[in-house]
């Protein structure tokens, strides 16, 4: 494969005698594009589960939570302070994002001696379906896409261009990072690890690599010393992901490199051609051992998707020189890119109407897209059964879901329809409880409710008006009249996934 890249695309050493000058215009434009884009779609559809839990999570701000640390809920949050309780105004920040991201991709073109047409096919890269999904729906995946390219950005700078320093830079960039998620860890482990292997190796005689080591632990550090005092929630959730999703994620591991990005192939001659310079070939390197550590962690396929984006920049370089002076190559290029970024918009944008979202290719292939659908639904739904009850019970009822996207609908639209408080034993919610042992009525939300939530008659089964099947339409409403209190109850209803 290597070889029919490089007889494809002419992946030379990389030559750096003058950084050519910024392409300000295309990549400023796609930058701002991919933000209005995302500012434009923003309300088409309702929240994704994830930004309901973020809502909630937001409100209640600490160092660290169960599952996640606090930059991605406090992001949303800040949309929120700043713009209003709207699902567009949660996604503002991670629009944002997205732009910084198109134009930090533009930038590792340019530190691998890009000009404009390689710095624009980088920038277009991110105009793919994971990156413009994780943007919309406010993923900590957006923010820490972002973290990755900084880095590396960073190791660039220092290893093309003998610039100290960045070390430094990325240290304190992977440290702010931790704030957001505990994978650019993998990133450092495997470009160190790249760097051990393929050199250059007196790097490591650097007082400036070990100064941003020392910072991306200081910097990071109230947010470890909260894993630590808290017993290290997060290793139980990561051990529940594996558990749960691991034999998946890793048959998919492989296949799903090449679905992360358009054009598939600008990653492979970037992979080679980092490989070929020395200076870089610790980055190339870096891939394979990150993708042997997501395999072994039993991680989402798409974790390396920060390393795959900067190699698709890097890529763009030799590309850009397979272009040159060929009219035919700059036409197929040129109409390629818009048309496969055309197809990622469609699939992960809500450009569909959500009528006409029911049995299509998008909603199966997308299950972002599918579980942004029925909320509104759902808890009209629960609030019906809730009505049914007698005033007696309703006194006493508190309402319990089975996971955090549920919990969050009801807290954001049940004050509305005047719904008692709800609580859920999923990952961080498990620690807003528990509810007070003289609420003896349970409504619950859920496929199945708990043995220890005595006699429970299902009332309702979820539905939305779309017809879009998610994972919601498994669930169903039940009236549970507890035999045990909550404070019993309470330490059994705990999970992570």
């Amino acid at each position: 494969m290597a070889n029919a890249v490089s007889d494809t695309f002419p992946t030379e050493r990389i030559d750096i005698v003058g950084r050519r000058p910024v392409a300000w215009w295309p990549v400023g434009l796609m930058a701002a594009a991919s933000t209005l884009l995302l500012l434009i779609t923003a309300s088409r559809y309702d929240y994704h589960r994830d930004e309901l839990y973020f809502r909630m999570l937001g409100a209640h701000p600490q160092w660290g939570y169960a599952d996640q640390p606090p930059f991605t809920p406090l992001l949303a949050r800040l949309g929120i302070e700043i713009f209003g309780d709207t699902v567009w105004a949660m996604r503002v920040p991670f629009a944002i994002i997205l732009g910084l991201t198109v134009l930090l991709t533009a930038m590792i073109a340019r530190e691998a001696g890009g000009g404009q047409a390689a710095q624009s096919i980088a920038a277009a890269g991110v105009f793919s379906v994971f990156p413009l999904t994780t943007a919309h729906v406010g993923s900590t995946a957006a923010p820490d896409l972002l973290v990755w390219l900084g880095v590396i950005f960073f190791v660039m700078r220092a290893l093309l261009h003998g610039r100290e320093w960045a070390w430094l830079a990325a240290g304190v960039t992977a440290g702010l990072g931790l704030y957001n998620k505990h994978l650019v860890v993998l990133l450092l482990a495997a470009l160190a690890a790249g760097l051990l292997i393929a050199g250059p190796r007196q790097v490591f005689r650097s007082r400036w690599l070990w100064a941003g080591a020392a910072a991306a632990v200081l910097v990071g550090l109230p947010n470890l010393l909260y894993q630590v005092v808290n017993g290290f929630p997060q290793a139980d959730m990561a051990a529940a992901i594996a558990a749960n999703k691991g034999d998946e994620s890793r048959i998919l591991l492989l296949p799903f490199q090449f679905l992360l990005l358009i054009l598939p192939p600008v990653w492979m001659a970037g992979l080679v051609t980092a490989f070929r310079d020395r200076r870089l070939r610790s980055v190339a390197v870096a891939y394979p051992i990150l993708l042997i550590l997501v395999l072994v962690t039993a991680g989402q396929p798409y974790y390396p998707l920060g390393l795959l984006t900067a190699l698709f920049a890097i890529g763009a370089v030799p590309v850009e020189r397979w272009m040159a002076g060929r009219r035919w190559r700059v036409i197929a290029v040129g109409a390629s890119v818009p048309v496969f970024a055309m197809l990622s918009i469609v699939s992960s944008l809500p450009v569909i109407p959500e009528d006409d979202l029911r049995g299509s290719f998008v909603a199966s292939a997308n299950p972002t897209v599918a579980d942004q659908i029925g909320w509104r639904d759902y808890v009209w739904q629960i609030g019906a059964v809730y009505a049914g009850l007698s005033p007696t019970d309703q006194s006493r009822t508190v309402l319990f879901t089975g996971n955090y996207g549920e919990a969050g609908a009801l807290d954001r639209y049940g004050r509305s329809l005047g719904l008692p408080d709800v609580y859920s034993g999923h990952n961080e919610l498990h620690n807003y409880g528990p509810p007070p042992d003289g609420k003896t009525v349970a409504l619950a939300v859920m496929q199945t409710p708990p043995r220890q939530f005595g006699d429970c008659v299902a009332k309702a089964r979820l539905s939305n008006a779309a017809g879009v099947d998610n994972e919601e339409l498994e669930v169903q409403v039940y009236v549970c009249r507890l035999i045990e209190p909550w404070s019993k109850i309470w330490p059994t209803v705990q999970h992570y996934d």
